[in-house]
């Protein structure tokens, strides 16, 4: 479904992202891992073309040059230059770090925003399985965005990712901040998802431990370049990564 092939991204001249590649086959969950500045957020905005509105910008402001390299297939077609907005309609879909809400309005308005692309018919289906995903959200739901906690701002955007009803789910450290309970309860969640929709989804985490194993296959980064890749359990038993992400 995804092909990523020798990715390299610089901001000015640091080197973000080294010659980056990946597979990810139809209805798997994929990891990327890695520590902190490790390019992960980097390997999201460019996967789902952020970094084009970002260099945009940055090329208007006389700011920040962005220079990005390699080829990004979609369903075997080149996305490598497609806008963020034209990805989405083609079923990818990015679920950000740090809870982008719409803080002024209340849970279901969020929800209802995201599903822009949705016929009306299919908006309160799409609304009662985000209810049924996350209950915690069912009491909240004139609740204002801005007032939740972040673990349930991260269950809500995940949910407004999924109002989009997307192909592609890409969870950009979706555990970031998150209390050990909340944690368990969004890796279960992501689970759930993949096996009653067959989405294909693929995460970006630095707490390696909770994702490992639940994901078909995962990749290991540091300073944007893959160091390795396997099965999940087969990294559980690295002696590296136990070292690197489990400290042991």
């Amino acid at each position: 479904m995804l092909e990523v092939s020798n990715l390299m991204v610089f901001y000015e001249n640091a080197l973000a992202l080294n010659d980056f590649s990946m597979n990810v086959k139809a209805g798997t969950i994929v990891a990327v891992i890695g520590s902190n500045s490790a390019g992960k957020t980097t390997l999201m905005n460019t996967l789902s073309g952020l970094i084009i509105d970002t260099k945009i910008k940055e090329q208007r402001k006389g700011g920040e040059r962005i220079t990005t390299y390699g080829t990004i297939r979609f369903d075997g077609e080149d996305i490598t230059d497609m806008y963020p907005s034209d990805r989405v309609k083609k079923g990818m879909v990015l679920c950000r770090e740090r809870h982008p809400i719409f803080p002024e309005s209340d849970l279901v308005e969020n929800l209802r925003i995201a599903a822009y692309l949705r016929n009306r018919s299919e908006i309160s289906e799409a609304i009662e399985y985000v209810f049924q995903l996350f209950p915690t959200l069912v009491r909240l739901k004139t609740r204002k965005a801005g007032f939740l906690s972040g673990g349930e701002q991260q269950m809500l955007t995940i949910g407004m990712a999924l109002m989009v009803k997307p192909r592609l789910l890409l969870l950009d450290e979706p555990l970031l901040g998150l209390s050990p309970i909340m944690q368990v309860t969004l890796v279960d969640a992501i689970k759930k998802i993949r096996n009653e929709t067959g989405l294909t989804i693929v995460i970006t985490e630095q707490f390696a431990r909770p994702i490992l194993p639940m994901i078909d296959h995962g990749y290991i980064i540091e300073n944007g370049m893959l160091t390795m890749e396997g099965h999940g359990s087969e990294l559980m038993e690295n002696p590296e990564v136990k070292g690197a992400y489990f400290g042991v």
